[in-house]
């Protein structure tokens, strides 16, 4: 894994470490949590696989979440948002 003290600018402009990532038992993915999981890939805190190792997410869910937060930022996560965006899309 990556370094521990390494940090990178969470989704809401502070500074997020390892520590301050959500748990790998989340069951609940609010845009925030999904974004500073973004952000640590991103930042190079976690890489790639790691993420979707700790998390339990498949490379494509993880994708889309990039993805989202590319296009529209972290309001790209809201549930309701994706829906929105992909009818738009469709």
């Amino acid at each position: 894994m990556a370094e521990n003290t390494k940090q990178v600018i969470g989704p809401l402009g502070q500074p997020i470490s390892l520590s301050d990532l959500p748990s790998p038992t989340t069951k609940r993915w609010v845009a925030r949590r999904k974004a500073e999981v973004v952000a640590a890939v991103t930042g190079g805190l976690l890489t790639l696989e790691e993420a979707c190792t700790r998390y339990s997410l498949s490379v494509e869910e993880f994708l889309s979440w990039q993805s989202a937060v590319e296009k529209n930022g972290m309001a790209g996560l809201r549930v309701t948002r994706l829906q929105a965006y992909r009818s738009v899309d469709a």
